[in-house]
């Protein structure tokens, strides 16, 4: 690689793909259970088998790669798994869509044939994604990729859930269950999403079966009323205290209900009268059981109402909803309606609206398991970052339900039970040939699959071989840190937290980082709707993996959501061209046959060299800490500015001079001057190579280095014993000097290619020896001639700024017509007084104060200081120019 010219221009398509491909023949990625150094893992949250990439995956991804390409260069033992998760819901869905495209269907096919298609499916596409974070850069060890589907990873789950099973830990049971009747399965309390929704209330009434009167309920919900089976009032309602054990009529279906009293009902709500549904409502449920009501179902898996529902048997219920109504309407029985905004349970998949049933599923009881993990959590086994997310853990640990696992799907892990003929259960490793309870061989397996989520909940150890006691195993687990977003932190970090625990009686991970979700520039979340999603993909075609992995890192603050802004992605090109022209430039400077040296002689430099080395120290140190703490956003803007503001905009500039003298002092100093310049260089490469990996290999591939590829060369980690601060006090000196000058230039409108002269005025005898000294570094950073450095100098006809203890003055006499920019500053300076005026005006009268928005009277008096400043810098400006 390093045989090749470094092209003049930084173009990522042209060393995106080679360089990737260079790592992969290199096996540089590969991870070796017997290598030396701490081990360092990291398994990647598995993306969907459906997937293909997003920016939330670009995210997560990068920051990840962030730390393991540290940890390869820090010489740790390092392994980052990749792989993919079969997603039952999500691909069972694509499968079926599929095929009634062409014209089949599911049941007709039967269950071997269908997973047959959905096995094709999966070898066409399943490995898009991965591919595709290839093309991000991730350097995930891709000989050890893994599916949840796999046979290995299978045979795990398959040996936790008898394992449960054995321990008394899983049941199965009737119970209220998030029902999809598009999807046509059960989901957890975690695959619907509650979203408020503009809704009515209707009112109607239950007559009395003696004719005395009516009880008025309200409901968002009027078609499950046809599986009532009593009304409930609060038992300190005194306004229906005479209702309680009577008996009312349900309307429509002419069966009589009974008036119940339980301390659910909300007397405020409504009328302060409820319908109790128990087949169609969690709260019910739980109501009918303490009454022992009767639990009738008139909505179906199929979203259809059933024949208990009587004349309205086969609508769907948004039909037999809107019939309901108009036959409630008939009989007179509608009391009206009012607008009423409630939240809606909707399937995360597909957006339908989830039906409450009571079915029959597999639950695992995870009470110890939870305690546990809230144990593993408070004592520092497992820290969760930022610690806002921990408490939301813990909180939810503490208060979790027994967990939901079965699926009715055909898609995923099937549920290796088998029921004979006399209804008996029997469990086990591999298919048995007769009932373990009765002995019978008429046995048929269980039709309902795991729920994705259980499967993913072993990721940290069926990838390493579990239940097999493997090397990787052993050397790599529990994992160091996983990096996740919150939405999953229930799904999975909780999960995984127990069956960790659990099957290997240790915590999966020592670390878990939260990380934001990115969101548009307005702060929205990104969706196909609104059209304002981000495709991760043209980014890279455009600008480079690079600059996107960059940009995500920086705006990566902890605890908070990113919003994206592709003006700061184009920032962040701009950046590493900069950098690429610094490389050019530090190359083309080198002479034949030039050997770098990481150790210099100190005694020989320079105050700018003692400064940059200094800083460089400073930065790795803060890098690495920033890095530490998961705080991205500090480690790449810390690079950022080294890279750009110091090492480019000072460092470089002050070697010029040295690098193009032909002979004399200046040109006794070049050697030491290439030597840093390469130095500082290769460190900021190795620093940046986890954030932009591609472009900081060619640019390393290019500067005398040792080793083969940066992605394996030692990571800097800064000493402070070899910062010297002195030079860093003084540099700071002189850049305030430097400033001043930059400033009155641009205040002026100097040419900025043109040499000017200055004056530093210096009255402490000390200081001013110290200018002197350093002179030529103030007029080569500056672009002056030589400045005259004095103890009093001449005001008239200067321009004139303080910097410390030293008065910048530049005589503006040939630079520039002075009557003419007299005559500008003094315009300016009088509309902005006349604005400036108005404005005090303004926020001097009571009512302005007194009745505008706190926000405009604020952005008025930000504008009256800010008009204040100004003038007072034109007046400066006047002052220096005589008038």
């Amino acid at each position: 690689m390093s045989e090749r010219e470094l092209a003049k221009a930084y173009e990522p398509r042209d060393i995106e793909e080679r360089i990737y491909a260079a790592w992969m023949d290199a096996g540089v990625f590969t991870a070796d259970p017997g290598a030396a150094g701490e081990p360092f893992c990291i398994v990647i949250p598995p993306p969907n088998v459906t997937g293909v990439l997003h920016v939330g995956h670009a995210l997560v991804n990068t920051l990840q790669d962030v730390l393991i390409r540290r940890a390869r260069m820090q010489g740790r033992a390092t392994l980052w798994i990749p792989g993919t998760d079969h997603a039952g819901i999500a691909t069972q869905l694509v499968v079926e869509r599929k095929l009634k495209a062409e014209g089949r269907s599911r049941l007709e096919m039967g269950r071997a044939a269908f997973l047959e298609e959905t096995w094709k499916w999966r070898e066409l596409h399943g490995d898009i994604i991965l591919s595709q974070l290839r093309r991000l850069g991730a350097s995930c060890d891709w000989s050890r990729t893994r599916f949840t589907m796999e046979e290995g990873l299978s045979n795990a789950v398959r040996e936790v859930f008898v394992r449960l099973w054995e321990k008394g830990l899983v049941y199965r049971g009737p119970y209220m269950v998030n029902w999809c009747t598009s999807c046509g399965t059960a989901l957890s309390d975690l695959e619907s999403e509650h979203e408020d929704s503009d809704g009515t209330l209707w009112r109607f009434a239950y007559p009395f079966a003696d004719g005395s009167g009516e009880l008025v309920i309200a409901t968002t919900r009027p078609e499950t009323m046809l599986g009532d089976t009593a009304l409930a009032v609060s038992p300190s309602d005194e306004r229906h205290a005479t209702a309680v054990g009577r008996n009312v009529v349900l309307p429509l279906l002419h069966r009589e209900i009974p008036v119940i009293a339980d301390d659910h009902v909300d007397a405020a709500f409504g009328t302060g009268v409820v319908k109790v549904t128990p087949a169609h409502d969690p709260n019910d449920h739980a109501m009918g059981q303490r009454h022992g009501l009767p639990s009738i179902q008139v909505i179906g898996q199929d979203g259809r109402m059933t024949a208990e529902a009587g004349p309205y048997a086969g609508l769907p219920r948004e039909k037999a909803r809107k019939k309901v109504l108009a036959d409630l309407e008939a009989a007179g029985l509608r009391r009206g309606e009012t607008a009423h905004r409630h939240a809606v349970a909707r399937c995360q998949r597909c957006d339908t609206v989830v039906e409450p049933l009571v079915s029959t599923q597999w639950f695992v009881k995870v009470g110890d398991m939870a305690a546990r993990a809230v144990d593993a959590v408070e004592d520092g086994r497992t820290d969760i970052l930022p610690e806002q997310y921990r408490k939301v853990y813990l909180n939810w640990m503490r208060d979790i339900r027994d967990w939901c696992v079965s699926r009715q799907l055909w898609w995923g892990h099937r549920i290796p039970a088998w029921h004979c003929l006399s209804g008996h259960l029997t469990v086990a490793r591999d298919t048995p040939s007769s009932c373990g309870t009765c002995g019978s061989s008429e046995l048929r397996q269980d039709d309902d699959v795991l729920d994705t989520w259980f499967s993913s909940a072993l990721w940290p150890f069926s990838t390493m071989g579990w239940p097999e006691q493997t090397r990787d195993l052993a050397r790599w687990y529990p994992t160091s840190v996983l990096v996740t977003a919150f939405d999953i932190l229930f799904f999975w970090v909780a999960r995984m937290m127990m069956m960790g625990l659990e099957f290997m009686d240790d915590v999966p991970f020592r670390e878990v980082f939260i990380h934001g979700l990115v969101r548009d520039a307005k702060g929205e979340k990104m969706s196909k709707v609104k059209g304002n999603v981000i495709d991760p993909l043209e980014v890279i075609a455009e600008s480079g993996a690079d600059a996107l992995r960059f940009t995500l890192a920086i705006l990566a603050v902890p605890a908070r959501d990113i919003p994206w802004n592709p003006a700061r992605m184009e920032g962040y090109r701009t950046f590493a061209n900069k950098l690429w022209q610094a490389t050019r430039f530090v190359t083309m400077n080198l002479p034949e046959g030039f050997v770098a040296k990481r150790e210099v002689d100190r005694s020989r430099l320079g105050l700018a060299d003692r400064f940059i080395l200094s800083r460089c120290e400073q930065t790795c140190r803060v890098v690495n800490e920033a890095i530490d703490g998961f705080r991205f956003h500090e480690a790449a803007d810390a690079i950022y500015h080294f890279a750009w503001d110091e090492y480019c905009a000072w460092y470089i500039e002050a070697c010029k001079p040295a690098l193009n003298a032909k002979e004399g002092p200046l040109a006794e100093e070049a050697d030491m001057r290439r030597q840093v310049l390469v130095r500082v260089l290769d460190d900021t490469l190795r620093l940046l190579h986890p954030f932009m990996p591609f472009f900081t290999e060619e640019l390393w591939q290019h500067v005398p280095h040792d080793g083969d590829f940066i992605a394996r060369a030692r990571y800097p980690v800064g000493s402070l014993a070899d910062v010297d601060q002195a030079a860093l006090d003084e540099m700071a000196r002189l850049q305030e000097v430097v400033g001043a000058v930059r400033n009155l230039r641009a205040e002026n409108r100097l040419d900025p290619r043109k040499l000017i002269p200055v004056e530093l005025v210096v009255a402490d005898p000390r200081e001013r020896a110290f200018i002197s000294a350093n002179a030529g570094l103030v007029a080569t950073l500056a672009r002056t001639e030589a400045p005259v450095v004095v103890a009093e100098g001449l005001r008239e006809g200067r321009a004139i700024v303080e910097a410390g203890g030293v008065s910048v003055r530049v005589p503006l006499a040939g630079l520039l017509d002075v009557a003419a920019e007299r005559e500008r500053l003094s315009q300016q300076q009088s509309k902005l007084a006349k604005e400036l005026e108005q404005l005090e005006q303004r926020l001097s009268r009571e009512d302005f104060v007194a009745k505008a928005k706190p926000e405009v009277v604020a952005q008025a008096r930000a504008r009256r200081d800010e008009l204040a400043l100004q003038c007072e810098r034109l007046g400066a400006a006047l002052a220096g120019l005589g008038g």
